[in-house]
């Protein structure tokens, strides 16, 4: 339960100061697709625990994932890894997570729904 809230913590002061630790493609990748508005902090906090540590989401935050995008999934996870809070974590693991993620909650989102 800890480490859940520490990592809240990196969470929310990530977002909101993360700008400065990011590069500028990053950062105007972000601002133009509005992208750290998207999603609902709950949301965020069960995303970045399924890529960064252990956790599965919730159909309403993969819906909200989808929704984000993949364009602006995979620049706050890239400007994540950026951060210098992260540096002892492996990149291409990550990144696998992160894909492995999206597509599980696209598959999710655009499954049909089972019927009554």
């Amino acid at each position: 339960m800890a480490s859940f809230n520490v990592y809240s913590v990196l969470v929310v002061l990530f977002v909101t100061c993360g700008a400065v630790m990011a590069t500028k493609e990053n950062d105007r990748i972000i601002m133009e697709n509005n992208c750290e508005t998207k999603m609902g902090l709950p949301c965020v906090l069960e995303v970045f625990m399924s890529i960064f540590e252990i956790g599965s989401i919730s159909n309403k935050c993969c819906g909200e994932l989808v929704v984000l995008g993949k364009v602006c999934h995979s620049t706050l996870v890239k400007r994540t890894l950026e951060n210098p809070l992260f540096k002892d974590l492996r990149p291409a693991t990550i990144i696998a997570k992160s894909i492995q993620t999206w597509n599980n909650c696209l598959a999710l989102i655009d499954s049909p729904s089972p019927s009554a």
